[in-house]
């Protein structure tokens, strides 16, 4: 193996580390974002709250289209993401309702 593709291969896996890393990062933070939404959900369901708040949501998705674009990520998929999140999370409301 020549030496560039010897240190690519190195700098590839640095690469991966770091993805690595980053994946355990977005879990656990996620993990832990889902334990407030949880504690929210139980609070509305014990006082008879709607599951979803539009305006906060609209405010939420606004927020994270500038975050995205403050950290170089597109705002659109950024926007799905939380969208996404957030259709996880009024589900889990909707079934403490009931």
């Amino acid at each position: 193996m020549s030496d560039d593709v010897t240190r690519a291969a190195e700098i590839l896996g640095d690469h991966r580390d770091s993805i690595d890393r980053l994946d355990a990062i977005l879990v656990y933070t996620l993990g832990e974002r889902f334990k407030h939404t949880q504690a929210v959900g139980r609070l509305k369901a014990q006082h008879h709250l709607p599951p979803s708040d539009p305006a906060r949501e609209e405010r939420q998705i606004e927020r994270l289209e500038w975050l995205a674009k403050e950290a170089d990520l597109d705002p659109e998929f950024a926007k799905k993401f939380l969208n996404f999140i957030i259709s996880e999370v009024i589900r889990h409301h909707e079934s403490l309702k009931r």
